[in-house]
């Protein structure tokens, strides 16, 4: 893919040629669509079955359920859990540049909502009050924020507004929990706070401050500069500190924009394997929690055993963390660790160093690993019983039941296809490594799940390719926009 160097027509080439991938598989995914609406109304249908079952015992209360970020996997992943579990469920979501979310035509949605977008005008106050309107309007009991990083204080905000004014109870954390939580800083400082271990990490506010960090670092040492606040344009640069030498170190630092204003954080590096976990807090208290490798720009998940003693060292972090937040702490936990030793080792012998480097206090794409999780909904409603304190919660915490593993088929289209054949063929990529590819895809194919494609609801993953993603590019393509990568499960495109 392109960056920020790269000229506005190659930016408008790719756009077009993105346009011209969808109009070619239009045909072919035509078909499957015809094909999935067909074996629901013909054949055995497992979601409306689960659900009828489910609204046919003689214990059920239905409710209503607020569900944001529907445009997204998670969003989407959960709306459809709490479908099959007999709720009516709710969907809404920013729409950027009027672009219509795949979520907003789910067979599981009773109902779609535009949220009105938090901004520099306005602040979180339009947001705010649309959602205060649907939970009136709809007599909402729960609402579920999957929103995305760009509004997470403003979900706390909103939660805070929500519970005061209304009956409704919120799966999000305060805002107080939010900003401490979201802020990479803060986040090291509370948890160091705990005793818990934390690689060393500064806030740094000059080029003068990084390089003296690092001139008085120990032997052999790495950092890594990582921005507070969001600016896609270096979100990936996972560039080691120092450098080979000192002026190199400079160079590389005087092209980055820190100050005051902009202040980033210098964290230690640590060498190992990156895993990434996803949990649902109530009162303190987690009751649902899975594992899994993580890469820099994760689009294949897959479950980590949860009796693997990795997970079971993840879980204990999450769940001493959660305990420490007090009876009201709820929302969605997810970590980001590197493990320095990621074998299969006894945790009795403490011998699992975990370090963890960022907090995500929002859903994470992993809840996507629940799915056909009844237990999941029971967790998520625990919230709107009385009394949800620590002493009288003794369940089990939820772990994923099926052990499928997801992929999004366009995204793995384009990386192990289309790209790969493109290196070969200007000589980038060896015979084997395109072989290998092609394997990686196939198999996807065949054993995997697309994160957004079901039989019963198949509608958003055409809508995703055929309808949203096309009004993304086209819109870049009118007003020049430019953007190095795409996340097609959080639908968020990296601005550059």
């Amino acid at each position: 893919m392109l960056d920020g160097t790269s000229s506005i027509l190659a930016h408008r080439l790719q756009n077009l040629s993105l346009l011209l991938l969808s109009l070619v598989f239009f045909p072919l995914d035509m078909f499957i669509l015809a094909i999935s609406f067909f074996i629901q109304s013909t054949l055995h249908n497992k979601a409306t079955r689960s659900r009828d079952l489910a609204r046919n015992k003689p214990a059920f209360q239905r409710r209503t359920v607020l569900v944001t970020g529907v445009g997204m996997t998670k969003g989407l992943a959960i709306a459809r859990l709490f479908y099959q579990a007999g709720h009516d469920v709710i969907g809404a979501d920013f729409e950027p540049d009027g672009a219509l979310v795949c979520g907003r035509v789910s067979k599981s949605l009773r109902r779609f909502y535009r949220l009105g977008s938090p901004d520099a005008k306005n602040g979180s106050a339009l947001y705010i009050q649309s959602l205060l309107d649907i939970i009136a309007q709809e007599k909402v009991d729960l609402w579920i924020s999957c929103s995305g990083v760009a509004s997470a204080v403003e979900d706390g905000m909103a939660k805070e507004v929500v519970e005061a004014r209304t009956p409704c109870k919120a799966i999000q954390f305060d805002v107080k929990s939010t900003q401490t939580l979201h802020e990479k800083h803060s986040f090291i400082e509370y948890t160091k706070s705990m005793g818990l271990t934390v690689p060393d990490t500064h806030e740094v506010t000059s080029r003068a401050a990084v390089e003296d960090i690092l001139r008085d670092a120990p032997g052999g040492r790495k950092y890594i500069l990582k921005t507070i606040g969001v600016d896609d344009s270096v979100r990936g640069d996972m560039t080691l500190l120092s450098k080979d030498s000192a002026s190199e170190t400079s160079k590389y630092i005087a092209r980055l924009r820190i100050s005051f204003e902009s202040p980033w954080i210098l964290q230690q590096f640590i060498k190992g394997r990156e895993y990434c976990t996803h949990s649902l807090v109530i009162g303190g208290r987690v009751k649902a929690f899975v594992a899994c490798p993580s890469a820099e720009l994760l689009m294949h998940y897959e479950a980590l055993p949860s009796d693997s003693p990795l997970s079971k060292a993840m879980l204990q972090f999450t769940t001493e963390f959660a305990a420490k937040g007090g009876p009201g702490f709820t929302g969605h936990l997810s970590f980001d660790f590197m493990v320095v030793d990621d074998g299969d080792l006894d945790l009795d012998g403490g011998s699992i160093a975990l370090y963890p480097i960022e907090c995500n206090p929002r859903a994470h794409t992993a809840v996507a690993l629940f799915n056909g999780s009844m237990k999941m909904v029971d967790g998520y409603l625990s919230v709107l019983q009385a009394n949800t304190s620590l002493k009288e919660d003794v369940s089990e915490v939820i772990t994923p039941v099926q052990k499928d593993s997801y992929y999004w088929v366009g995204h793995d289209l384009v990386t192990l296809l289309l790209l790969p054949t493109l290196s070969f063929l200007t000589f980038d990529k060896s015979l084997s490594d395109l072989v290998r590819d092609y394997a990686a895809f196939v198999s996807h194919l065949l054993t995997w799940r697309d994160g957004t494609y079901e039989t019963w609801d198949p509608l958003p993953w055409w809508w995703l390719y055929h309808v949203y993603w096309p009004e993304r590019f086209l819109t870049c393509l009118r007003a020049g926009q430019k953007w190095s990568r795409l996340n097609v499960s959080t639908t968020k495109m990296f601005q550059c």
